[in-house]
């Protein structure tokens, strides 16, 4: 008699929360690769990544959502709230981030929705590392009588503190499914995607205020010959004076910014780069229904 087939058990599992919680860090430590960029600004993270762990008899299918933008200013903010929006209506386990630090009122918009979940929806306390435990255990217990979570874990996913027992317990609650991709497989985004990506991270690190918020990064050229990876990239702003601030006096900012892209591209493709970097004003560009559906925001 033939051994009946292993069982294979996979599913989503959607991470939301506001800005600056810990979601990115957090689906970086559960996949055990960088998908998302991390910085300690806002808004970092603009789409909805996907990062996916498997082993033998599951797969899980991690989305990393932009934060919560709670006054959007510009068309681009509400656009990055509909990826947080889709996120309530396919997720198999919802992880709901917050830290240390957070408080929300019962009133809130996100507190209605989260007691809406019909899936199981973990509370995950970032930041633990910071608080002492009396403080932690407080938190917790403030937390579960706004919203009846299903598990509740206090972690630290900087340094991967109970984000393990957090992925055995998201593995114990996928139902029985196939493999939606192969097992090699760590994101459904591209390596073009990754490289915008790192380049964007950089004008976070490198420049103040407005500046990152006003840019965007399209990867135009990709040619890769096996050995050399040639990229052009535009960083497109929405003011002349914001151009001259990311190219610099003789061009000296724009190459500190393509030396410190291309040595993080060059480690996360392993391969030597020559990166090429443009600099284009398209004014109201958060505003402008045609170019944010360009940037993919629409």
């Amino acid at each position: 008699m033939a051994d009946q087939q292993k069982k294979h058990f996979s599913g989503f599992v959607n991470i939301i929360g506001r800005p600056n919680v810990g979601k990115s860090t957090l689906m970086n430590a559960l996949v055990g690769e960088k998908m998302s960029i991390i910085t300690n600004k806002p808004q970092t993270t603009r789409h909805r990544i996907i990062g996916i762990v498997s082993g033998d008899d599951h797969q899980i299918v991690f989305s990393d959502t932009p934060g919560i933008v709670e006054d959007p200013g510009y068309k681009m903010h509400e656009a990055m709230n509909r990826f947080v929006e889709s996120t309530f209506h396919d997720a198999d386990v919802m992880l709901f981030v917050t830290d240390m630090l957070e408080s929300y009122k019962k009133d809130d918009p996100i507190i209605e929705k989260l007691n809406k979940v019909e899936v199981p929806l973990f509370l995950v306390i970032n930041k633990i590392d910071l608080s002492k435990p009396l403080e932690v255990a407080q938190k917790i217990q403030s937390w579960n009588t706004l919203v009846n979570f299903t598990e509740t874990f206090p972690i630290a996913a900087l340094k991967k503190k109970n984000t393990d027992l957090l992925l055995e317990y998201l593995i114990k609650n996928m139902p029985e499914g196939p493999e939606y991709y192969p097992k090699d497989q760590l994101t459904d985004k591209s390596e073009r995607f990754f490289v915008s990506e790192i380049i964007r991270e950089k004008i976070l690190l490198q420049f103040k205020q407005e500046i990152p918020y006003s840019c965007e990064v399209v990867v135009e050229e990709f040619k890769d010959d096996g050995q050399l990876v040639k990229i052009r990239a535009t960083i497109y702003v929405a003011r002349n004076t914001q151009k001259s601030i990311i190219i610099g006096k003789e061009g000296v900012s724009i190459k500190r910014l393509g030396t410190s892209a291309r040595i993080d591209i060059e480690r996360f493709l392993e391969r030597k780069v020559f990166l090429d970097l443009f600099v284009k004003v398209k004014e109201n560009w958060r505003d402008d229904d045609r170019q944010l559906k360009h940037f993919g925001y629409q």
